[in-house]
């Protein structure tokens, strides 16, 4: 028997990449955490995290234990919501940022919509940039959504670092403008790739500009240019570009959900939709 309370401790970890990240997503101190995941380890047997001062990484074990926890989650939400009674209603309009597309984040709606089937669910897709504009303003009731890590608000689903991705065959041509592939504004891989560069003191151009991922992709597959992208979503067809190219480093970017105010009826539906990405988070991009 696993203990639910442990498991949703070691999902926040593996999602977040961090303790500290994991304790503040649970509202719990990290010494709770960290107890949490030593117990769970100490249940399985062996170890599922490799932990330094910098970096919390999972194990072959702890890959394994995602699944399963995972789905331990949702049977014991399932069991809970049937036994209490509760049905979940209302109108719920959940924003989705453009770098989800390609995930799995379909599986996780129609799951929720077949245990929710009296929540009208309204789906935004945009720039993140432009979803948290939207909730600010009262025009959607959850968002899930990038960040930057010193950002305030929202609740971490995971951690990631963003990266330098083309085609294969792409080189780079170091006394010519580096050539981006970039959202509009008010895109926020846009603006760290432009800072980044700007730092390194080195030139770059905008070949190509699309609202949608999809037009990102076939631009950069076409080899037009570079792109920031985050390590975990790299989409098919395209890879990290080699270090020897000298791209800038582009820090940190969190991906997190946030609620909006301004609708307390929508509350019910945005945290059972919430509590469904946390759980199902590692199905949302590629380790």
């Amino acid at each position: 028997m696993y203990d639910p309370a442990q498991l949703r401790s070691f999902l926040a970890v593996a999602q977040t990449l961090g303790f500290t990240r994991a304790a503040r997503r649970l509202g719990l101190r990290q010494s709770t955490v960290s107890q949490h995941v030593r117990r769970l380890e100490e249940a399985v047997g062996r170890p599922l995290f490799t932990r330094d001062t910098h970096s919390v990484e999972l194990t072959e074990d702890g890959e394994a234990m995602l699944g399963f926890a995972r789905r331990i989650l949702e049977v014991h939400e399932q069991a809970t919501a049937f036994f209490t009674g509760t049905r979940v209603r209302g109108r719920l309009r959940f924003g989705a940022s453009e770098d989800f597309v390609l995930t799995r984040l379909p599986e996780i709606l129609e799951g929720f919509r077949y245990e929710h089937p009296e929540v009208d669910l309204e789906l935004t897709v945009e720039l993140s940039g432009t979803l948290h504009e939207q909730l600010a303003a009262g025009k959607l009731d959850l968002v899930l959504a990038k960040r930057r890590p010193q950002d305030p608000g929202g609740e971490p689903v995971w951690h990631d670092r963003l990266v330098w991705i083309g085609a294969e065959r792409l080189r780079l041509d170091p006394d010519r403008p580096v050539p981006l592939i970039v959202y509009p504004p008010p895109g926020i891989t846009r603006a760290l790739a432009f800072e980044a560069l700007e730092r390194q003191g080195r030139p770059w151009r905008v070949a190509c500009t699309s609202g949608s991922l999809n037009g990102l992709v076939a631009a950069a597959r076409a080899g037009l240019g570079v792109m920031a992208h985050s390590r975990g979503l790299i989409p098919p067809g395209l890879v990290r570009v080699p270090e020897r190219a000298g791209l800038p480093e582009l820090g940190q970017v969190d991906f997190v959900l946030a609620h909006g105010r301004h609708r307390p009826s929508a509350r019910s539906a945005a945290d059972a939709l919430a509590t469904a990405i946390l759980t199902g988070g590692d199905r949302l991009h590629h380790r």
